[in-house]
C-alpha cells in the first residue's frame, strides 16, 4: 500500500512542477471563509453523514465534505491541514 501512495504523491509532485512550468508562480488570495462557505461546509457534512448512516456513503461525498471544509476555513494553518486531508482522500 505504501508504494502505491508514494507513487501517487510522486505524480502529484510532478503535476505541480508541470503547472509551475506552464503558468509560472501563482499568487492569488485563497478566497476562503464567509458565512456562505460555512453553510456549504455544514451542508456537505450533513449530507455525507446521512449517506454513510444510511449505508450509501461514497468517496465523492467524503471528498466533497473535505473540500468544503477547506472553502469554509480562514486560518492558513488549518487550510493547509484540510488540503492535506483532501489530498489523502
Amino acid at each position: 500500500m505504501m508504494l502505491h501512495t508514494e507513487r501517487i504523491l510522486g505524480e502529484v509532485a510532478a503535476e505541480r512542477r508541470n503547472q509551475d512550468e506552464k503558468w509560472g508562480p501563482q499568487s492569488y488570495p485563497d478566497g476562503t471563509g464567509g458565512i456562505v462557505r460555512e453553510a456549504e461546509s455544514d451542508m456537505a457534512r450533513e449530507v455525507c453523514d446521512k449517506q454513510h448512516q444510511a449505508g450509501h456513503g461514497t468517496w465523492i461525498s467524503i471528498l466533497r465534505e473535505e473540500v468544503y471544509e477547506v472553502f469554509a476555513e480562514t486560518d492558513p494553518a488549518k487550510i493547509r491541514e484540510e488540503l492535506i486531508q483532501v489530498a489523502a482522500v
